[in-house]
């Protein structure tokens, strides 16, 4: 249990927990939506602090990543509790822990032994994922400076819903960040997330590039009936392309059922490549289809020379035609992040 970091303290012993976009008023004894922020005595706790609930050493390539150290290894944790309420969430068992709270009897992963195991490990860097890591906001901003200080790059796996006070907290020891784009409509997100209000997200997205100059990838899971419509694509894929730029990836990924949508089939592939040509229609030099091993998408070629600059099949990477962040057949810039030795 640790005190949270941004709270604002209201009448008769409530508190605001401004972690998050819903910026709960909880009451004395109660939880926000997350269930991880708790009001004790007019006082917010985060109630998970260390408290892992996954640990693995990843691809990069995992999260996914395609731009950003490419074959590299990423230590990746995950805790406990999530602000959505996602019907086909994958992981529905870490981030939806209302019962028994797990959380209390889970294994302690401090963060000087979160970045021991990740040097352990031989990973290059490390990042919060399987749950929304921003429920265990003063954990990764605690890990997060630690692994800076020991040459470690560190990731966000996101649905974006941060405030722009906790990025601006965070944001000077965060490498990466990649979030979630779930659809492009207020009625997509009410009925997938119960989320009333969603276009914050992008504003932080926006955030987290142009003012922390993070490096941004978007992933779009495309659900048959709910997402699938070419006005939710198309509004994406320009807003990808106007907000943070031609270059920034886009990954498509196929659904399949899952947890609250097991009555829906898996995504056609038919689907993933028509958002994908209206990825490219939109102007975005990069998309991906996700989910489907093999697929021609999954290798990024340079848009100028049309090289084959990084090669992947699954999870197995072999990098080919880097310069540093550019194609060193013709100099395009590409938009990678990679190890000073490459090129």
């Amino acid at each position: 249990m640790r005190e949270a970091l941004l709270q604002e303290k209201l009448s008769g012993s409530r508190v605001r927990c401004n972690i998050c976009q819903w910026r709960c008023a909880i009451n004395p004894g109660k939880s926000g939506v997350c269930h991880m922020y708790q009001n004790r005595d007019g006082v917010l706790y985060n109630m998970n602090y260390a408290k892992a609930s996954s640990l693995h050493a990843d691809p990069i390539e995992k999260k996914p990543l395609f731009h950003f150290y490419p074959g590299s290894k990423c230590f990746s944790i995950g805790g406990w509790g999530c602000n959505f309420h996602c019907q086909h969430c994958q992981n529905w068992e870490i981030s939806c822990p209302i019962h028994d709270e797990p959380w209390r009897s889970s294994q302690e992963v401090t963060p000087e032994t979160a970045i021991a195991l990740t040097k352990r490990y031989q990973c290059e860097g490390i990042s919060w994922t399987y749950n929304e890591p921003t429920m265990w906001f003063e954990y990764t901003l605690d890990s997060a400076k630690l692994a800076k200080q020991n040459n470690l790059y560190t990731v966000y796996v996101t649905n974006g819903y941060m405030t722009p006070e906790a990025l601006d907290t965070i944001g000077p020891h965060l490498d990466a960040w990649r979030v979630d784009v779930k659809g492009f409509s207020d009625k997509f997100y009410q009925d997938l997330a119960r989320v009333p209000h969603w276009r914050g997200i992008l504003d932080v997205a926006r955030r987290a590039k142009e003012k922390w100059h993070m490096h941004v990838e978007v992933i779009t899971n495309i659900i048959p009936t709910m997402n699938d419509d070419d006005t939710q694509l198309s509004g994406i894929a320009t807003w990808i392309k106007t907000a943070l730029g031609e270059l920034t990836p886009w990954h498509v990924t196929r659904f399949y059922p899952h947890h609250g949508l097991m009555h829906l089939p898996p995504t056609p592939v038919e689907t993933l490549e028509r958002a994908y040509d209206i990825g490219k229609k939109a102007g975005l030099k990069f998309v991906y289809a996700g989910n489907v091993a093999g697929h021609p998408s999954e290798s990024t070629v340079c848009y100028s020379c049309g090289k084959l600059i990084v090669e992947r099949y699954g999870y197995q990477t072999h990098v080919i035609g880097l310069r540093g962040s550019k194609c060193k057949y013709c100099g395009a810039e590409l938009n990678f992040r990679v190890k000073l030795k490459e090129g």
